[in-house]
Order: C-alpha cells, then structure tokens, then sequence
C-alpha cells in the first residue's frame, strides 16, 4: 500500500469521468467507481495505456448502504487513499406530489447518505497519508430552493454544509477539504436538451465538465475551501445573495415549470 490513489465516484462519465481524465494526467493512480455495465473497464485501461498510470474500477450501487461499506473495505484493504473526490450524485425535474417514492428516494440515498457514509469509512485511511484531500461536488442549486426540483437543491446544500463542517472539525490535521459549485453543464444527452431549452438562463456559467474538473483540481491544491469556476459563477452567487427569496424563487421556479419540467 504504498503507491497514492484518488477515489472518484460516479466515474464513468460527465464530471466524473472529467476528474478521471484530470488527475491521470496529472500522473496520479485512480479508483473509479460507478453502476456496472457503463464502461469503466474500457476507461481504466484508456487512462493506464495513455497516461501510464495505475487506474482500478469498482462496478456498484451507491444508494445501497451496504455497497458503500463493501466497496470502503475493499479500498482500504488494497489501496492508500490520499483524494477522495465525491463526485456521484443524481437530480432531476418533477412535480413533487406526481413524483415517484423511488425517484426521491434515490436523491437523498446517493446524494446524502453515500456521500456520508463513504466518507466516514474512508477517512482513516486518508488520515494514514502524509497529505490528503477531500472535493466535494455540490451545485449552485445549494444556494436557493427551487420548485419542481425541491429535493435536489436541498440535498446539495447538505453537501454544502457537511463539507464546510467537517473542514473545521479537521483543520490542523493532514486532510484539507474543498467544495466546488458548479452551474450547468453539458453532460449528457438529457441534461443538454434541458439546457438548451433554458436558453440564457441555462447558459449562465456553463462550463464543459473537462475544464470543471481542471479548475477544481487545481483550488483544491492551492487549498481553497470554497471553489469559484469563473467569473460568472461568482456573480450568479452574489445575485442569489442579495436578491430576496420572495422575489428570487417564483422566478426561478417559473422558469423552470415552463421549460424544464418533466411530466413524464
């Protein structure tokens, strides 16, 4: 165990795949982890054969606790783990009241409780290194309610408020934690033509998940706690700051009700 890995979950495609590309040409051995059957295998040998670098997958179901606990094992058992990027998470458009159990459910498993559990299990070993890191992926969803996704962005601000306080309960030890926001981004079929149907809105500091995932690596070495993408991104934020949520929810549910919502 004395060769470094970065952990990435939800690694088989959009950012998470991005973060893959990033570290391995950085030259930094990967665990990629993600649901079986989406090509892991085929991206671990691309990164070994391109970048010369150690990349290993495991195939699972992170809305399952007992997964979590199984697959921390594993990489504590045979790896050092010295970055740990929580990457995997899942969202979406519905009305609430119409929604199915099983759709909300898996919000709050993957985006809540995986991202919890899997970093309590992993921390001894990243505890064990010299210097390690923890990135959080959150959303700028954390930062204001919105209809017709409700669940999402209340999940997403969990992350940002257990990122945030686990970097305090950690600070003078070996783990330095980060926490990045993204906007929109375009990472796969679906999330595009929902962009796209937003118009400017959508557009607001949309970045290619490849150049998210080159900036948050490079904050989250330079020990930032709080990632800003661009310039875009910073002022979005300061808009939902000073513009009051009566005034900015309707708005920004309006919006969405009217060219996003999924009825299906």
């Amino acid at each position: 165990m004395n060769k470094e890995f970065a952990l990435v979950t939800g690694a088989s495609k959009g950012l998470g795949k991005a973060f893959a590309f990033e570290l391995s040409k950085r030259k930094m051995n990967t665990i990629l982890i993600g649901l079986p059957d989406e090509g892991l295998d085929l991206l671990t040998n691309e990164l070994k054969n391109k970048y010369e670098v150690e990349s290993v997958f495991y195939e699972t179901d992170l809305t399952i606790k007992e997964n979590i606990l199984k697959l921390a094992a594993w990489v504590n058992e045979n790896f050092s783990v010295s970055i740990l990027i929580n990457n995997a998470g899942v969202g979406g458009t519905k009305e609430f009241l119409n929604a199915d159990v099983n759709y909300i459910d898996r919000i709050i498993q993957l985006n809540i409780r995986a991202t919890s559990i899997l970093t309590h299990q992993i921390l001894p070993n990243l505890l064990k290194q010299p210097q390690a890191y923890i990135l959080y992926v959150s959303s700028m969803a954390a930062f204001s309610p919105i209809g017709f996704k409700t669940v999402y962005p209340a999940s997403k601000a969990f992350i940002d408020y257990f990122s945030r306080g686990l970097h305090q309960e950690l600070s003078g030890t070996n783990i330095f934690i980060s926490t990045v926001h993204p906007g929109s981004m375009k990472t796969n079929r679906d999330v595009t033509e929902r962009i796209n149907k937003l118009g400017t809105y959508g557009k607001l500091g949309l970045l290619p998940p490849e150049k998210v995932a080159e900036i948050s690596i490079n904050q989250l070495f330079k020990k930032n706690p709080v990632i800003h993408l661009n310039a875009s991104n910073v002022f979005n934020r300061f808009l939902i700051k000073i513009i009051p949520a009566w005034i900015r929810l309707p708005v920004i549910t309006r919006v969405i009700k009217k060219r996003e919502i999924d009825r299906e």
